[in-house]
């Protein structure tokens, strides 16, 4: 008899005790802290919590639950339900996405970044590679063009990266070794320590993150016309937590990534851009601008061999190298 009334204890705890379904918590593994990177996902759980009167949450965690290079295993595990991560961390885990950072892509606003990263996320092959870690790939970071800000002397033309250590991932690492520059990969949170240490001389970052992660406190210049390309920083769900929602659940969630990503457009354009100029004024970072014929000729030595470097190697993964590469490229030759 006690076995039985423990039973019946826990199913009351399970589905309520008036035959009520307990409201759905998500758990959402970011890292840093609030900033524009992350503002579509703040907003996403605004809007879900408002369509669901309160009935399904997320509890979004800078950093409690996980490092930010274990945010895709952690959701392989069903660790959390939600998280952020980026491509270039590791990109032996995600090769599919990876087309996405190559250099010098020629991505021209946030609002391409959005429809390109789409595009290559519904692709069959990338979905079949994501599902590797029981991952549903919802929707992209998208970042503007990365640019340099570094200490010590300025570079004045580009031959004078040569060894110089740049904090620089994916595609736009490969990109700075074509002029002699020795790229390093860590993550954001580790910038600012190895900068200080001298660790690394330069950093590679869009805009909102040179501020949110302090590299422009001691940097001396800023490089305005360099823009190697960006990195892809999807936000993924767990696959069994996304399956598991009520269709009412799963409606408000997704019917709100839209809005979410709009919401996020505005505040990088209005926001933080607005704020950049006025950051660099108020240190004294001078900012260097590279010639035509100098840009020129690094997209020449960077773009045409990473990509067919990337196509080769993935198309020996078993990938549809080519065919990502050209959906992303022509999307972008489009216009779209």
């Amino acid at each position: 008899m006690g076995r039985i009334l423990t039973g019946l204890m826990a199913t009351a705890v399970t589905f309520g005790v008036a035959g009520e379904a307990l409201a759905t918590e998500w758990n959402v593994s970011l890292w840093g802290k609030r900033r524009a990177f992350t503002e579509h996902v703040e907003k996403l759980a605004e809007l879900v919590s408002e369509k669901t009167g309160g009935e399904f949450t997320m509890n979004i965690s800078y950093g409690g639950l996980s490092n930010n290079r274990e945010n895709l295993d952690g959701i392989s595990i069903g660790a959390f339900e939600m998280a952020q991560f980026c491509a270039g961390y590791h990109a032996d885990k995600n090769p599919s996405i990876t087309v996405l950072e190559l250099p010098f892509l020629g991505v021209s606003s946030l609002e391409q970044e959005i429809d390109v990263s789409m595009a290559v996320y519904q692709h069959p092959a990338v979905v079949k590679d994501l599902g590797r870690w029981n991952a549903t790939l919802l929707m992209p970071s998208p970042l503007p063009q990365y640019n340099i800000v570094g200490t010590g002397d300025a570079p004045s033309t580009l031959a004078d990266f040569d060894g110089l250590s740049v904090r620089a991932t994916g595609g736009i690492g490969a990109a700075m070794k074509t002029v002699g520059a020795v790229p390093t990969s860590m993550s954001a949170s580790e910038v600012r320590q190895a900068m200080d240490s001298g660790v690394v001389k330069a950093v590679s970052f869009a805009p909102h993150a040179h501020m949110s992660f302090g590299t422009i406190e001691n940097a001396t210049w800023w490089t305005t016309n360099l823009n190697p390309g960006t990195v892809n920083c999807p936000v993924v769900v767990n696959t069994d937590a996304l399956d598991s929602l009520s269709d009412a659940e799963r409606d408000a969630l997704l019917s709100s990534v839209d809005e979410a990503l709009d919401h996020y457009v505005t505040f990088y354009n209005e926001k933080t851009m607005a704020n950049w100029g006025p950051a660099l004024d108020e240190r004294g970072i001078e900012r260097v601008t590279f010639s035509d014929a100098e840009i020129t000729a690094f997209k020449d030595a960077a773009a045409a061999p990473a990509a067919a470097a990337w196509i080769e190697s993935n198309t020996a993964r078993g990938l549809p190298a080519q065919e990502l590469y050209d959906l992303v490229t022509g999307m972008i030759a489009e216009g779209s």
